[in-house]
């Protein structure tokens, strides 16, 4: 069968697109443009350099659904119905019951091991959902990829598709991008023999399989050797992928972001004298966010002097509300920021300020309020907001980074680093950053965000459409 979509010589795919549609009530549907690397590395490949260029990517919604049956879509741009008919369920067992809650958890080492996982018939029934679902999009890609065209597969959603696409088109040059950490053997062992397996010889499916940083370039490489006893001769590469310096200096002056930055400078109070710790983050299990505000809690009992003259800006977005762990996982962290606020609070001082209702926006308002930023994931393949808050800082920032985050290996010298596990290390990492000379302050902000927007987004992603082709 050849695809109406066929022919294009670059092709990007992952579960979620560059495009999303709302079904309206009066039976419209809304068309709404995303942004990031994969989106401004798409537009800025010319088609007299190198053809017609397609995304592959999964409906996700009722609205996106409703696309597909209509036959509504973006010129470049393919989604797949993969629930539709004989699949129903698929990718909902693919993405949360395989990718969200076995995959993702893997990567971050986040399971309490003396309980879980437990794999069992019902991780069998989802593992065959997540073969199918790969499999869709490798039929998908296979059909629209012009003779030798370049692929570059997208994340742990899609790790089978470069080994399932090469045995249907081994013409391609296939390419698989990892936007998570990699786990370490003895983790990522934990996974079925044959499991464990499947995933690397589906990566390796592709010419070439890269990563955010050396670590995690090394741990997949070191899984390949225990399991398989090689790499099969797949090339190994590191991108690590930087901020948007343009669009994020002009996206933080706007009208709306001015608006939040007095918002919030209300709230902090103290007549701008106050110090703010600022926090970005989804309430991903991963994030840490229940031990930074414990350190920041510690903080405050431990250097009294600081009360009332720092307030915590937290914005935690929730994340994944659809699976159980997660909604617990934000109802822990409302109810530490409510501890904190009773114990310590006084007329004229909330010692924290969470927000949990996404605005971006608000964000960049914070990232130019922050004396602090705090970092401090468990386990994170980069972390943006590290490289973010740095661009866009009024005054100059202090960053205080996880050195497990992917970020610490090209921030890590000029942050205050931390382990993510140790409050009290935390702590006095927080009242080391609000100590910090002004002068020192703004001299480590300048070489944070110099080596925060190395490798913009655009330039991430053509360095690996090269690195394929070449």
């Amino acid at each position: 069968m050849v695809s109406e979509h066929a022919a294009a010589q670059v092709l990007v795919a992952s579960n979620r697109g560059p495009v999303t549609y709302a079904l309206e009530e009066n039976g419209e549907l809304t068309a709404k443009r995303g942004g990031g690397g994969l989106v401004s590395g798409l537009s800025a490949i010319g088609e007299s350099e190198t053809g017609a260029a397609l995304w592959v990517c999964a409906a996700l919604g009722d609205g996106d659904r409703e696309a597909v049956r209509r036959g509504v879509g973006e010129p470049g741009v393919r989604m797949l119905d993969i629930d539709a008919g004989s699949h129903e369920g698929v990718h909902t067992d693919a993405y949360n019951g395989i990718a969200n809650s076995v995959l993702w958890f893997v990567h971050h080492m986040l399971y309490q091991t003396p309980l879980e996982p437990a794999f069992g018939p019902e991780f069998r029934a989802q593992w065959a959902s997540y073969e199918t679902y790969n499999r869709a999009f490798a039929d998908a890609l296979a059909q629209s990829a012009a003779p030798g065209a370049a692929v570059l597969v997208q994340d742990y959603h899609l790790a089978l598709v470069p080994g399932m696409l090469r045995e249907l088109r081994p013409d391609l040059r296939i390419g698989h991008f990892s936007h998570t950490p990699w786990a370490p053997v003895d983790y990522f062992r934990m996974l079925p023999d044959d499991v464990a397996e499947q995933l690397l010889r589906g990566i390796l499916g592709a010419d070439r399989a890269a990563f955010l940083t050396g670590r995690w370039a090394d741990a997949f490489t070191e899984c390949c050797v225990a399991v398989l006893g090689g790499t099969s001769g797949t090339r190994i590469g590191v991108h690590g992928l930087g901020a948007d310096a343009d669009f994020l200096r002009e996206r933080s002056r706007r009208a709306d972001v001015e608006e939040r930055l007095v918002a919030l400078r209300e709230q902090v109070g103290g007549g701008g004298d106050r110090k703010v710790i600022v926090r970005v983050d989804r309430t991903e299990l991963s994030k840490n966010i229940v031990r930074g505000l414990l350190a920041y809690r510690e903080l405050l009992a431990s250097r009294p002097e600081w009360r009332e003259r720092v307030v915590h800006v937290a914005f935690a977005y929730p994340s994944r509300q659809d699976l159980a762990v997660y909604r617990d996982y934000t109802a822990s962290v409302q109810a530490l920021a409510d501890e904190i606020n009773s114990e310590y609070g006084v007329e004229g001082w909330t010692p924290v300020v969470l927000h949990v209702k996404d605005d971006f926006a608000r964000s960049l308002a914070a990232y130019r309020l922050a004396d602090v930023a705090l970092v401090n994931p468990i386990r994170d393949g980069m972390n943006l907001v590290a490289k973010e808050v740095p661009v866009v800082s009024d005054e100059g920032c202090v960053l205080v980074l996880s050195r497990e985050a992917g970020a610490c290996e090209e921030l890590g010298e000029d942050a205050v680093v931390v382990n993510p596990y140790d409050v009290t290390g935390t702590a006095s990492a927080l009242y080391a950053g609000l100590m910090m000379p002004l002068e020192e302050r703004a001299e480590r902000t300048k070489r944070l965000a110099a080596a925060a927007t190395a490798l913009p987004p655009a330039q991430w992603f053509l360095d690996q459409l090269r690195a394929l082709q070449a």
